[in-house]
């Protein structure tokens, strides 16, 4: 049997919403300049939510529609002129499976912000599946340290945290606000404290709080009504402020928090408008910015940041099987952590 007719098993979108269908499809095959990943582990993200609702609509649909972009596994095959990988090399399938190359973001130094890229489980196929196509110039090359079921969340959500803290070029010795303390503030808790960084974090739920202590905040606040006037009334206002929950709610304290000249980061998809008033822009110099998982270097800086002492994050180790339900509870905030399927073999 030859490798282009051979199946694998992978969850198939098949209408938006819809659990996704657990069934066998053909084998994907590495074209020039790419790589066969054969998949360990793939994280559950919300963006995959967002897909699966049909909120994040690509312009063409990938063929099959298989969703999934925190994928860790091995080169199981490599493609014409491809340079740097080896058969049996480990390899992470982040988000971004390719860009233009060629746009200023892309040549500048920004490729995340590449208004052509293609994303893997929104454009191209994706890693919820047991084998899955990479750009071989996008995989992420990663030690054989790494643990690949509690690596793989650091593909999305881990790179999406680290990209956050360099946007707001926070340096040791400042001070920061993380509001949200979910998988990617609780990543951001974390990084920014390891560079020097005084992190107060923010959330509603009192265990998250205990656990950004736990993970390096140097401070914690519930995020209440109260808690705009709170921050407006300390003496020391804070660097930067960035955003990881998927609310409007923040606002009103980021505005109240933040110190002139700065910066604030969405981070979070929210897809209501919040109120500024630019006569405020004038008089305080804040830069409101918003981010994008990372670059290919910021990978590598966090891959390293990684292998030398693993980021912690809660990790529920699921099947293939199970993936429907774990969107549905990401959908309804009931998850407990990062889901990770785990293709055990």
């Amino acid at each position: 049997m030859t490798s282009h007719t051979k199946t694998m098993r992978a969850a198939v979108l098949g209408s938006y919403g819809e659990p996704l269908e657990i069934t066998s499809v053909p084998r994907p095959v590495a074209g020039p300049g790419q790589i066969l990943v054969r998949l360990q582990a793939c994280g559950v993200c919300h963006t995959d939510v967002h897909i699966w609702r049909g909120e994040s609509v690509p312009p063409h649909a990938p063929s099959p529609f298989v969703m999934g972009h925190e994928g860790i596994g091995r080169v199981e095959a490599i493609g014409e002129g491809v340079g740097g990988w080896s058969l049996g090399d480990r390899a992470g399938v982040p988000w971004i499976h390719d860009t233009c190359r060629r746009c200023d973001e892309c040549l500048d130094g920004h490729e995340s912000f590449c208004q052509h890229h293609r994303a893997h489980g929104l454009n191209v196929p994706g890693a919820f599946a047991e084998y899955v196509v990479c750009d071989a110039s996008f995989a992420v090359a990663l030690p054989e340290t790494i643990d690949p079921v509690t690596t793989a969340p650091v593909m999305c959500a881990g790179i999406t945290a680290y990209g956050a803290v360099k946007r707001a070029a926070l340096k040791a010795g400042e001070k920061c606000i993380v509001f949200g303390c979910g998988g990617l503030g609780l990543y951001a808790v974390q990084i920014a404290s390891r560079l020097g960084v005084s992190v107060l974090a923010v959330d509603r739920d009192p265990a998250k709080l205990e656990i950004a202590r736990r993970y390096g905040a140097a401070a914690a606040e519930i995020a209440d009504s109260g808690l705009p006037s709170r921050l407006a009334a300390k003496g020391e206002k804070y660097h930067a402020c960035i955003n990881f929950a998927p609310t409007t709610a923040t606002w009103d304290a980021m505005v109240a928090g933040i110190r002139p000249r700065g910066r604030i980061i969405a981070a979070a998809m929210v897809f209501q408008p919040v109120p500024l008033v630019q006569e405020w822009l004038t008089a305080t110099g804040v830069l409101i910015t918003g981010t994008s998982v990372g670059t290919r270097q910021e990978m590598r800086e966090l891959v390293a940041m990684h292998a030398d002492k693993p980021l912690e994050t809660t990790v529920e180790v699921i099947g293939l099987e199970d993936v429907s339900a774990a969107l549905v509870a990401l959908e309804r905030a009931q998850s407990k952590g990062r889901y990770v399927i785990s293709f055990a073999r």
